[in-house]
């Protein structure tokens, strides 16, 4: 159990460090970028970074599945730790 909620808790750390890359990503190509409203902001930019990797290599960058592989990971964990206390 305490293993699970571990490896949960390094998916989110994974996928707040990804963000932040591609948000320093998408500013050092010269998009504007708000670190304040990185929060709010994420799916935009992260649509943003997909779009100008897929028009620059024809396939999308590999920090946007470094985004979302691990938050669907955390989610799956999240549901078979709730599965686990209500059974």
């Amino acid at each position: 159990m305490q293993f699970l909620i571990a490896v949960g808790l390094l998916c989110v750390v994974w996928a707040v460090v990804a963000a932040i890359r591609i948000a320093a990503d998408l500013q050092k190509r010269g998009v504007p970028v708000s670190f304040l409203w990185l929060r709010l902001m994420v799916l935009k930019y992260l649509h943003e970074y997909a779009r100008l990797t897929r028009d620059e290599t024809g396939r999308v960058g590999p920090l946007f599945y470094h985004y979302v592989v691990p938050l669907n990971v955390a989610l799956l964990i999240f549901f078979i730790l709730a599965l686990a206390y209500w059974a």
